[in-house]
């Protein structure tokens, strides 16, 4: 995410998606969410998600073959406070995982606006993560190579594709740059550390963190474009910036 210019690729992303939604595909590619995840702000999205996305890499692919040896390096290095660090993760899906950044005030009980906005963003990535995982049904690397050792909860479906605690971190990041503009690269660093997180964790492949980059530059296009998402993200931007103790004028970045 390193000097990447959110607001470009977020348009662009969009833009592209909405074009693509106009035109007839395949009858396999689902055409919309998954009846059984409720979305929030898009309910459905106007575009075709699985249009943004290549599929995952085959089973039996070089790339494959080389995301499963970076697990299998990862894992000989990981230490116990990264382990750590990752299952603390692997436990918590919504805005205040980013309270490294903003201190021990940024907390659900104490900003209670602001965690009801992140639970609609969440709602809205379920959809989204949970109609592609489906969709692609690509198994878990544990699934693949009995030889790796995860250390954090296992899912016995093949929902690899795209990895829905990634989403969620670029999602919420994304927000939270809105609503906290000055610590812009410290948020992004921390959604970097929270997704790569997965890997420590041994239940996602790279591709599955990219692929969820690539999801999250569309969604929150969709999400800039919706006047409830904006209206929420007002209030929230309100509360939280009281609560920090900063100015309410957001500065321009």
């Amino acid at each position: 995410m390193r000097q990447i210019n959110l607001v470009a690729n977020w348009v662009v992303l969009f833009a592209s998606a909405s074009l693509h939604a106009q035109h007839s595909i395949a009858t396999e590619t689902p055409s919309k969410l998954s009846s059984s995840h409720t979305s929030f702000y898009i309910d459905p999205l106007p575009f075709q998600l699985s249009l943004i996305l290549s599929p995952p890499p085959a089973r039996d692919s070089d790339t494959t073959t080389a995301e499963l040896n970076e697990l299998h390096h990862i894992e000989a290095a990981r230490t116990p406070v990264q382990i750590t660090q990752a299952q603390t993760d692997d436990h918590e899906e919504d805005i205040f995982i980013f309270e490294s950044v903003l201190g021990t005030g940024f907390t659900a009980e104490a900003l209670p606006v602001t965690a009801t906005l992140s639970a609609h963003i969440r709602k809205d990535e379920s959809a989204a993560s949970g109609s592609l995982k489906k969709f692609y049904h690509r198994p878990r690397p544990y699934q693949v190579d009995s030889t790796l050792h995860p250390v954090c909860p296992l899912n016995p479906e093949p929902t690899s594709y795209p990895s829905g605690h990634s989403l969620s971190g670029y999602l919420l990041a994304f927000t939270l740059v809105q609503l906290v503009p000055e610590k812009r690269q410290q948020i992004l660093d921390r959604a970097d550390e929270y997704v790569h997180n997965r890997l420590i964790c041994g239940v996602h492949y790279a591709s599955d963190i990219e692929a969820s980059r690539s999801v999250a530059y569309a969604i929150f296009g969709s999400l800039l474009a919706s006047p409830e998402f904006q209206r929420d993200l007002g209030a929230a931007r309100e509360e939280t910036r009281r609560k920090l103790g900063l100015p309410l004028a957001v500065p321009q970045q």
